[in-house]
C-alpha cells in the first residue's frame, strides 16, 4: 500500500501534485489569479502546512495494477488511457445520461477498520471500490472506479455501467456513493453482476442526512430501501448502524447546519436551547447513557446511515 500524499517541501515540490492536493490553489491558477502552484508555494504555501500528491509513486503503483485488469475489462472498443495510466470508460454521452458534471469537489472517505483489514489480509483477492473518491492510501488489490480523474482513479466510469466482465471481483465496496447516482437500481445490479459468486459487498448509504452534493445528491435510503436494491441476488449477512451513523450524529449535523445559518443574537439564543449539548457532541461523548442505551429499533429509525454486508448467492 502507498500513502498518496505527503507534506510539501522545497525538495519534493511537484506542480501537478501540488495542484491536485490543493483545489483552492488549482482554481486560482485556472482563473488566472495565480501564475502557478509553484508561485503560491514560494510566496505563502510553504508556511501553511500544505501537502502534495505523490503522482509519480502512484503512477508506478498503478502500472503494476493495470495488467491485472486488462483481461477483466469489458468495453466497446479500446478504452482511452488516463494520464496516470488508468482506463477511461466515460464518454461524453454516458456522462450526460448519468448526470456527471465537472467538479472541484474532492470526495474522500477512509475505509472502516473491518474493510481495511479485509483488504490488507487478502492481497491475492481483487476489490472493486465503486465510487472510490480520492484515496488517501493506494492499494494494489483495490480497483478505484470514479467519475473524477483523481490521481488515484484507476478506471473513469459510472457505477450504472461498470466496464468489467461478470464475476470479476472477490469484493465490492460502495462507500457513500449510491445516494449520488441517478439510478441506484442499475448501480446495484452492476455491482452484483461483477461480484463473484460467494463474493461479499460492503455498502454504506445515508438515511437521515442533509443534502450534500457530489456533484448531486439524489436519494437517501431507509433500512428497507437499501435491502430492496439488492433483494434479488444477494444474501444479507449483517445490516447494522455503525457508530459513525448513529442517530446522535443526525441531530448534531442538522443542528450545526441550522446554527451556521444564523448569526449574532439569533444564533446565540438558538445555542442556548436544550439542543446545545448535541451541537457540541464529540466522539468521547458516545459513552453517555442517552447514546449507548438507544435500542437497535430506534437506531434504525433515526440512523444517519446503515452498513450492509452481503454475499452473492
Amino acid at each position: 500500500m502507498l500513502e498518496t500524499s505527503t507534506p510539501i517541501t522545497f525538495e519534493n515540490f511537484d506542480e501537478e501534485g501540488y495542484l491536485q492536493a490543493n483545489p483552492d490553489v488549482a482554481a486560482a491558477v485556472r482563473e488566472g489569479r495565480l501564475s502557478s502552484g509553484r508561485y503560491h508555494f514560494e510566496i505563502i504555501g510553504h508556511t501553511e502546512g500544505r501537502r502534495v500528491i505523490r503522482t509519480g509513486a502512484i503512477l508506478n503503483a498503478g502500472n503494476k495494477k493495470m495488467p491485472r485488469l486488462a483481461d477483466l475489462l469489458q468495453w466497446e472498443g479500446t478504452p482511452d488511457r488516463l494520464s496516470n495510466g488508468g482506463y477511461s470508460c466515460l464518454p461524453d454521452e454516458l456522462a450526460e445520461i448519468a448526470g456527471v458534471v465537472p467538479t472541484d469537489s474532492v470526495s474522500q472517505h477512509d475505509y472502516v477498520e473491518s474493510v481495511k483489514n479485509r483488504i490488507e489480509k487478502n492481497r491475492d483477492k481483487l476489490f472493486l471500490d465503486a465510487g472510490a473518491g480520492f484515496r488517501p492510501v493506494y492499494y494494489e488489490n483495490v480497483v478505484n472506479l470514479e467519475i473524477v480523474p483523481y490521481a488515484t482513479t484507476d478506471v473513469l466510469a459510472v457505477v450504472e455501467k461498470i466496464p468489467f466482465r461478470d464475476n470479476s471481483f472477490d469484493y465490492v465496496i460502495s462507500n457513500a456513493v449510491l445516494e449520488h447516482v441517478r439510478d441506484p437500481f442499475s448501480a446495484a445490479r452492476e455491482m452484483t453482476r461483477v461480484l463473484k459468486p460467494g463474493g461479499e459487498m460492503f455498502v454504506h448509504v445515508p438515511f437521515l442526512q442533509p443534502y450534500h452534493g457530489y456533484p448531486h445528491h439524489y436519494y437517501n435510503m431507509t433500512k428497507d430501501g437499501l435491502r430492496n436494491l439488492f433483494k434479488e441476488d444477494v444474501e444479507v449477512i449483517s445490516h447494522t448502524v455503525p457508530f459513525y451513523f448513529h442517530p446522535v450524529w443526525v441531530a448534531s449535523w442538522f443542528l450545526n447546519s441550522w446554527a451556521n445559518g444564523l448569526s449574532g443574537e439569533t444564533r446565540s439564543s438558538f445555542e442556548k436551547l436544550t439542543v446545545h449539548d448535541l451541537i457540541r457532541f464529540e466522539v468521547k461523548d458516545m459513552t453517555k447513557p442517552f447514546v449507548r442505551e438507544l435500542n437497535e429499533g430506534k437506531q434504525f429509525e433515526l440512523a444517519s446511515g446503515t452498513f450492509l454486508v452481503a454475499k452473492k448467492k
